[in-house]
């Protein structure tokens, strides 16, 4: 489903957008008090669709519908695609009214604030003045974090997995990697490349770099090992380690499904993002949180780190408004989030009650 709005969209940086649509997806059925919905928010590349069928299987499938983590028989679960991707939510591929043409690189620098505002728009539009819980994870925890900081009086519980008040300098530094990669393929053209050759290589080498902090020394141990995935031998370029097989494949694979403008404006959405911007210190725009909380995190994950998590749960302790924090042991990294299900669902229940 998809709903425009036609007034403007003001936004962080001082520019505007209108109109702007929004895609989402619900599940479930909205109460007649409609005291029982919950906004689940996407990470860095996904869409709308957190939950499908068996041949079209969303992004957080065995988390949400019927018994699962996310109940649909007791909640009304609403998932919408963020402001700046090509899901079907304004973008940098979308046409800009003005011109006839795709936005490209004339689409305003968005942010996880931004994003924020719009979903509000959703929920309003759908009749709901209070939601029940905001969750999401990396990207999305952020979203969810934002939520509970900027709209306090519409937030009642939040979930943040695997997410920080603003990421580290390492994960900015692989960010500006897949930055250069898209932006220095030659058939980048200055972001307008639509109708023409995309920018494929320079996406896959920079989405390479994001799968290398995806997961863990353990994990890439386990899943590769030093084992070839070729025939050819070790003094031979057309040979090839079976990791190398792996970034190689999901790298190019993800050309396939996402416009590299809307990586680039997501990965500076996320390298921008601080949860204390707009106010006079963390410790302020932390205070202005009254939902209960839940934060999960993962021990092996080094793109959001335990210690990032830590400066959340102390904040929130200081300012009297103690979270539940749950350690889940993983050495999958940081795609624990889409792969330890039953771990997450058992807290998530005890949560949400």
């Amino acid at each position: 489903m998809q709903k425009t709005f036609n007034d403007v969209l003001y936004l962080e940086s001082g520019r505007m957008i209108s109109p702007v649509t929004i895609a989402y997806e619900t599940y479930g059925k909205l109460s007649s008090k409609k005291n029982n919905a919950i906004l689940l928010c996407h990470a860095l590349t996904g869409s709308a669709r957190v939950a499908g069928t068996k041949d079209n299987p969303g992004w957080w499938e065995p988390m949400v519908g019927a018994g699962k983590a996310f109940d649909t028989d007791r909640y009304f679960v609403i998932c919408s695609n963020i402001l700046g991707s090509c899901y079907g939510t304004t973008g940098p591929s979308s046409i800009d009214p003005y011109t006839g043409e795709p936005y490209a690189l004339r689409f305003p620098v968005i942010t996880v604030k931004d994003m924020v505002v719009l979903q509000k728009r959703l929920i309003e539009y759908l009749g709901i003045e209070r939601l029940y819980c905001v969750a999401g994870s990396s990207l999305g925890g952020m979203q969810a974090l934002s939520w509970a900081v900027t709209f306090p009086e519409m937030t009642a519980r939040m979930i943040a997995i695997s997410t920080a008040r603003n990421i580290t300098p390492m994960a900015i530094a692989f960010n500006t990697v897949a930055r250069y990669a898209i932006t220095k393929d030659p058939f980048f053209c200055d972001g307008n490349y639509y109708g023409k050759t995309p920018p494929n290589n320079g996406l896959a080498i920079g989405r390479m770099a994001g799968h290398i902090t995806y997961l863990s020394d353990a994990a890439f141990n386990r899943k590769f090992g030093r084992r070839y995935a070729t025939f050819e031998g070790i003094y031979d370029f057309n040979g090839f380690f079976e990791v190398e097989n792996y970034l190689r494949y999901n790298g190019y694979k993800f050309t396939d499904r996402f416009d590299a403008n809307s990586y680039l404006y997501l990965l500076k959405a996320m390298d921008i993002f601080d949860i204390e911007y707009g106010y006079s210190s963390f410790e302020a725009a932390m205070a202005r949180i009254t939902a209960k909380a839940l934060f999960i995190t993962f021990t092996s994950d080094t793109l959001f780190p335990e210690y990032q998590t830590a400066d959340l749960v102390n904040m929130m302790k200081k300012i009297n408004n103690p979270p539940v924090w749950a350690r889940v042991e993983s050495d999958y990294g940081h795609d624990s989030f889409l792969l330890e299900f039953d771990k997450q669902t058992e807290h998530i229940r005890e949560f949400l009650g």
